[in-house]
């Protein structure tokens, strides 16, 4: 048996457009976004299914699934595409889409059915749709794996409110949820069909759906690259990282860090354990990054433009002084601050990540500081935000809403210091959180620090005078 992705399907701006017309037009309730999610979600299925396993002697037997693979190569006139646009539009059809289904499904006398299909009645032409591929998905045996990813919903475009956003990310997890847990089990070799949400976990939690901690449980899995700095050397992201580098090379590396210690054959005291001696340069890449794949390839990229661009043709490795070097630090505080950028759309405008940005300026170039300054910072900010008459966003309710708030960002660490077992413990939120503690709370009354990576592109780590 192989398994096959369906496709990892990302919505677009012309999709959310598509969902707000359907909700004015036929009057959606977060029932019926789960329905149109789920129609949605069985097309797709349904026709990679059809590609791949109408060449199966089986086939021919499942009529229900060909009838209805024949309605739909009728109604897109043999070019459906599986996107979610081209979905969306056999939805918004639904009269029309409903009355091919039933010109195709033919009855047990070989008749075709006789119902007639409004589009004032949206609702019920989706029921009808969505049981017929229930119908068809239930007959077919499957020879394959199939999976279905949807991703890219963590960035809402700047025209959709953001409860109406919300409202339709919920239909889909709803709608996932659902055929995966309700709908697949029915079938034969259920566990042939899947269909997986690529989601952040702070927008998993502002969905509230209902049993939400049973659902991460049973249904969930945490990407988790954390590792520790002294036992880097056996984590999956250094795994990662170096098979990557080394997939480069001619000559195949014989173990494991081969690759990595080529290209970076350096080390550096530690900053945080003077006992802990030298640590290697993937800690350093480790202590700028949010432990996150995408995140050291990042600084790989940025090395290797900066590299060519200095034409250093007498080697083919890095030195600290690259990693150290202003160019290379800036780009990458930069991409990191445009991370921030793309998480903070979801919820916010983009006037409202301009005065989250601001609030920098009132540390005056702090790198750490404690509880007591911070407030400070923060209620010198908030009078010049009064003075301004500026409105200020949710996150800024209080002080002690908005330092969750950039833990949660991971812009700031809690720093606690230990009675008799120096260093002391720093508390990200990336490092905190698991299933059961998706949003990790930080602690109040302590100290705590700019992360690494993006002190650069927020100014701090050089005291400025008040004004």
């Amino acid at each position: 048996m192989g398994t096959y992705t369906v496709g990892v399907t990302v919505p677009r701006e012309t999709e959310y457009d598509k969902f707000l017309s359907l909700k004015r037009d036929k009057h959606l309730t977060l029932s019926d976004y789960t329905n149109v999610w789920k129609v949605i979600i069985y097309l797709l299925l349904s026709h990679r299914i059809g590609e791949m396993e109408n060449k199966t002697p089986l086939y021919d037997k499942f009529i229900k699934f060909k009838n209805l693979q024949n309605a739909i190569n009728e109604y897109y006139k043999n070019a459906f595409s599986p996107e979610i646009i081209q979905a969306m539009e056999f939805v918004d059809k639904s009269a029309i889409s409903a009355e091919v289904i039933a010109k195709n499904v033919k009855g047990s006398a070989g008749k075709e059915e006789t119902v007639s299909y409004s589009e004032s009645h949206f609702q019920t032409n989706l029921f009808y749709i969505q049981k017929h591929f229930e119908d068809a998905l239930k007959e077919i045996k499957l020879k394959e794996n199939y999976l279905l990813f949807i991703d890219g919903i963590d960035i809402r475009p700047s025209f959709v409110p953001y409860n109406d956003y919300l409202e339709c990310v919920k239909g889909l997890a709803n709608a996932i949820w659902s055929v995966n847990n309700d709908f697949f089990p029915t079938i034969r070799d259920s566990n042939r069909l899947r269909v997986v949400l690529l989601i952040r976990p702070d927008i998993f939690d502002s969905l509230a759906l209902q049993n939400q901690n049973s659902k991460v449980r049973d249904n969930c899995v945490l990407l988790d690259w954390r590792t520790t700095y002294p036992n880097y050397r056996a984590s999956s992201i250094f795994k990662l990282v170096d098979n990557l580098l080394g997939c480069q090379q001619e000559k195949k590396p014989e173990k494991i860090g081969d690759a990595w210690d080529h290209y970076m054959p350096w080390a550096r005291n530690s900053t945080e354990d003077t006992n802990r001696g030298l640590d290697s340069s993937f800690v350093s890449f480790l202590r700028f990054s949010l432990h996150r794949p995408r995140d050291i390839i990042t600084m790989l990229k940025i090395m290797r433009e900066n590299f060519l661009q200095e034409s250093h043709l007498e080697t083919d490795v890095f030195s600290q002084s690259d990693f150290d070097s202003a160019p290379f630090r800036s780009k990458f505080s930069d991409y990191l601050l445009g991370e921030i950028k793309d998480h903070l759309s979801f919820y916010y405008s983009p006037a409202d990540y301009e005065i989250f940005l601001k609030f920098f300026e009132f540390l005056y170039g702090k790198n750490s500081f404690t509880y007591g300054e911070f407030k400070n910072a923060y209620n010198e900010y908030i009078n010049y935000l009064t003075g301004e008459q500026i409105s200020r966003p949710q996150f800024f309710e209080s002080a002690g809403v908005f330092l969750q708030f950039l833990y949660e960002l991971n812009v700031i660490c809690c720093i606690q210091e230990t009675i008799d077992n120096p260093p002391p413990f720093y508390f990200w939120c990336f490092r905190e959180r698991t299933l059961s503690n998706i949003s990790p709370k930080i602690k109040e009354n302590e100290k705590y620090m700019i992360h690494y990576g993006i002190s650069k592109a927020l100014n701090t780590g050089k005291r400025f005078k008040k004004r």
